[in-house]
């Protein structure tokens, strides 16, 4: 046990960042070995860490009660919107209005991809999704270099290093991008949130901040949003950057370093937690509007004290959908916070609302299509299945277990009636959104970690190797 502390204190000063998911946690997870399995966006293997902040894969629900798709809904169908234009992708995690079928990479096929700067590699993490205008897809690499890239072409229009390179933060990865009236707001572990002219990468302004800021920004007409990793939620002035309102949840020393943005619509910021805390806040003055905390524990997994909300939220018709990593997905009015309906289900992902239903990919690797009213299961689909294989112990004799690598996945995404997802093998698979079934496979070139978005006529994935991918 002495090991794993100085172990844990080695991390610590090489990665501060890394140390979120806490003391107990790691250790309840690794007995007395090392703890530096420590970046829930990474896996090596089946028995070291298919996420590595989960162990084992294991469900957190296993163990009281099982998903599975409702008999009641067996043979039922459902409806789904035809594809629709999508002109552009402002915000992480979306435009204000909900993306329900994007007319987008009908071809399905890599039109080009470009090198971005820093890939993830030791203390460097590229975590940040795109944002585009529609003319310009704007990126930041693992360095917290933004670069701007022509959408049909790929040609690089600017790039420019925000890097402070201070020697407290060599590890201050993270972050992400917002655009707003001709205006790039950045946000960065490097303690920092800036305005870039987005024709030109030119500082407009940057206010410093004590804490890192590892979610992408939010914008409204007068404000930008941004959250640190001690569970604040800061509101600046858009024209000036100076601070308008704080709010702080609760404290949280456990949690993953992949964070959500908040989302803002009707003057309410509904801001996500680590502590598995959904808040509404007036986004005039940071006064709570309500708040929901969307957690539960189980004795028999240590993990599901990591609280996170790490997808974004998603509001349509009325409701806020969102997931955390605990094991709870729940719709709730958007006006009162009360829940519609809860799901016993575990997440990293943002969901994905269409028609009526919602998709959403949970820790254990499986598709999980859910009706929007009633929260009931249409179907489940492992997307692991057939991947992993399994073997017996020492001349066949013992338990069986699955070995081989376990692929991580982010999205989905609804485009041309497919529902896409990445993975860490590199992967971007199409599935039908019907039934689960899988279609297209497409290689990217490096694994995956960060949903696509949908830009014009094209997806656009961010690899973990700093590559910004075109799909056709």
């Amino acid at each position: 046990m002495e090991d794993a502390l100085m172990n844990l204190s080695k991390v610590k000063s090489k990665a501060p960042s890394l140390l979120v998911l806490g003391v107990a946690v790691a250790l309840s997870l690794s007995g007395c070995s090392t703890v530096s399995r420590l970046n829930p966006l990474k896996g090596k293997n089946a028995e070291d860490s298919a996420v590595a902040s989960q162990g084992k894969r294991i469900s957190i629900v296993a163990f009281d009660q099982q998903l599975q798709p409702s008999k009641s809904l067996k043979g039922v169908g459902y409806y789904l919107p035809a594809p629709a234009a999508v002109d552009s992708w402002p915000v992480a995690g979306g435009p204000g209005t909900v993306v329900e079928n994007a007319a987008a990479a009908s071809d399905f096929r890599v039109a080009w991809s470009k090198g971005i700067g820093a890939r993830s590699k030791g203390v460097t993490e590229v975590l940040a999704q795109p944002v585009s205008d529609g003319k310009t897809i704007y990126v930041m690499d693992g360095e917290a270099r933004v670069s701007a890239f022509d959408v049909n072409s790929g040609a690089q229009v600017w790039s420019v290093d925000l890097n402070p390179h201070l020697k407290r933060d060599k590890t201050g990865f993270g972050g992400g991008l917002a655009l707003s009236d001709g205006k790039l707001y950045v946000t960065s572990g490097y303690r920092f949130i800036k305005a870039l002219d987005a024709s030109t990468g030119a500082q407009l302004w940057e206010k410093a901040v004590d804490t890192q800021l590892h979610a992408a920004p939010t914008v409204d007409a007068k404000h930008v949003f941004a959250s640190d990793v001690d569970n604040q939620i800061f509101a600046f002035d858009k024209s000036t950057g100076e601070m308008v309102w704080t709010y702080q949840a609760m404290a949280e020393p456990a949690r993953l370093l992949k964070t959500s943005a908040p989302i803002v619509a009707n003057d309410v910021v509904y801001a996500p937690f680590s502590s598995g805390e959904l808040v509404a806040l007036s986004a005039t003055t940071g006064d709570p509007v309500w708040s929901q905390t969307l957690a539960q524990s189980t004795r028999t997994n240590a993990m599901s004290q990591i609280r996170d909300i790490s997808g974004r939220p998603v509001l349509a018709g009325g409701v806020v959908f969102a997931a955390s990593h605990s094991g709870v997905f729940q719709a709730m009015d958007v006006r009162t916070g009360n829940p519609k309906w809860k799901v016993d289900l575990d997440s990293i992902n943002t969901p994905w609302v269409a028609g009526d239903v919602v998709f959403i990919i949970s820790l254990q690797g499986e598709l999980v299509c859910i009706s929007r009213e009633s929260g009931q299961v249409y179907w489940i689909k492992d997307l692991n299945e057939g991947i992993q294989k399994t073997k017996k112990g020492f001349f066949g004799l013992g338990r069986e277990k699955k070995v081989g690598k376990i692929p991580l996945w982010s999205g989905p995404v609804l485009a041309s009636n497919r529902l896409v997802i990445v993975n860490s093998e590199g992967e971007a698979v199409a599935f039908d959104p019907k039934s689960g079934e899988r279609k297209e496979t497409i290689k990217l070139g490096g694994s995956a970690f960060i949903a696509p978005i949908v830009v014009g006529d094209k997806l656009f994935v961010v690899t973990d190797d700093a590559k910004l991918v075109a799909i056709r």
